[in-house]
């Protein structure tokens, strides 16, 4: 079966970041993200995408047993069908909706 590749961003996504970044310490993994990332494995490939360094997040996903559900970390944008991100804004089309949008964004942990 086909899976469509679909990169998954760590802080904020699956994890309790709230923008308190510390290079050595990547916070607990978030309520649900186990099931979520379960369900989304069955039709979507997964990649961690990521700015951190990507021997830590490697070894946070194999703490946190999710690994399995992942096929690579990786900190390039690489093409994929979805992006999952807690910073981002879709673009729609038009320009002045996403200028609007850009604005008024405040990410959700605010």
């Amino acid at each position: 079966m086909y899976k469509k590749k679909i990169l998954i961003d760590l802080d904020g996504v699956l994890n309790e970041y709230k923008g308190n970044y510390d290079e050595n310490y990547i916070p607990e993994i978030k309520n649900g993200a186990k099931e979520f990332l379960e369900k989304l494995s069955q039709t979507g490939e997964l990649y961690l995408f990521t700015t951190r360094n990507l021997l830590l997040s490697s070894k946070w996903l194999v703490a946190n047993g999710i690994d399995i559900y992942f096929k690579d970390v990786t900190n390039t944008k690489l093409p994929s069908y979805l992006y999952i991100d807690d910073r981002c804004v879709c673009f729609n089309g038009k320009y002045s909706d996403t200028l609007s949008d850009v604005e008024k964004f405040k990410v959700y942990w605010k």
